[in-house]
Formats: structure tokens, sequence, C-alpha cells
């Protein structure tokens, strides 16, 4: 499957309205051990955040394009700085979409990271650092009572 963006879901029994929270509440989910690797807002439309990590080693910055309550949020990848990458800026001009409906009563959570797919060096660290992010974090965000904790 060539040219395939990485693409994983997840099934709650929450409301879209609570994934969305959860998803917006990108310090609650995407960051190490400090809410400071985010940097900015991350809910509205225009936000712009930068995320950090690894003493600096993984940066990227993010612009949300796309916000529709409880249905969908695109962040815009604007600048990146991988410096376990030979190309560093691989994740620059790549799209982070989160899509949320409903399906058989309960709420469904596609996530694609547009632009991360297996011809480029960062798929094989990337797509699994995202699946541990959505499973041990965001998932566990949007399950318990937590998700409007750490916004900025």
């Amino acid at each position: 499957m060539e040219n395939q963006n990485f693409t994983t879901t997840l099934v709650v029994d929450q409301t879209p309205e609570e994934v969305f929270n959860a998803v917006t509440n990108v310090r609650g989910w995407w960051s190490g051990y400090y809410s400071e690797d985010i940097k900015g807002d991350t809910e509205k439309l225009n936000d712009e955040f930068s995320f950090r990590a690894g003493d600096g080693a993984h940066y990227s910055k993010q612009k949300l394009v796309e916000v529709i309550p409880n249905k969908k949020v695109v962040w815009l990848i604007t600048d990146s700085k991988l410096d376990f990458l030979e190309k560093k800026d691989e994740w620059t001009g790549t799209k982070v979409v989160f899509d949320i409906s409903t399906k058989d009563n309960k709420t469904q959570l596609v996530f694609t990271h547009n632009g991360l797919i297996p011809e480029i060096e960062c798929y094989n660290s990337c797509a699994p650092a995202w699946s541990q992010y959505l499973q041990n974090k965001l998932l566990p965000l949007i399950t318990s009572s937590k998700r409007n904790m750490n916004k900025k």
C-alpha cells in the first residue's frame, strides 16, 4: 500500500463533544512529563502552538486550519525539526487530522497524519510514537474526567 498515510481509529463510549474537548486539550495528551512541552493555543481556528520533546530533538509548529466543533480538527504543520532524521523538516507541510463521528451508539475518532507515509524516513519511528500517544495518553484522557485539565 504505497502512499498510505498513517491512520488509526479509536472507538469510545464518550460523546463527540467529550472526544473533541480531549483532542483540543493537546497539553493533556501530546506532551511528556511537563505541559510546557506545548506552547501556544490549541483549541480554535487559526490557533498556533509548538511541541518540543527530547531536549529539543523533536520540534514542530502547528496551526489549526480546520475546526468543526465535535466533528473535526486539522493541524497544518508549518515548521518542524526532527534531529533524528536526515531530512529534519520532513513533517513541514503535512497535516494531522482528527475526524470525529458516531457509529453504532459510540464515538469514533479517526486520526490521520497526511504525509506520514511508509516511503519517508520518519514513518518507522513516528507511526509507532503516534500510536503510543493516542492509545496511552489520548484514549485515557477521553475516557477520564480530566479532559479540561492542563488547558492553557
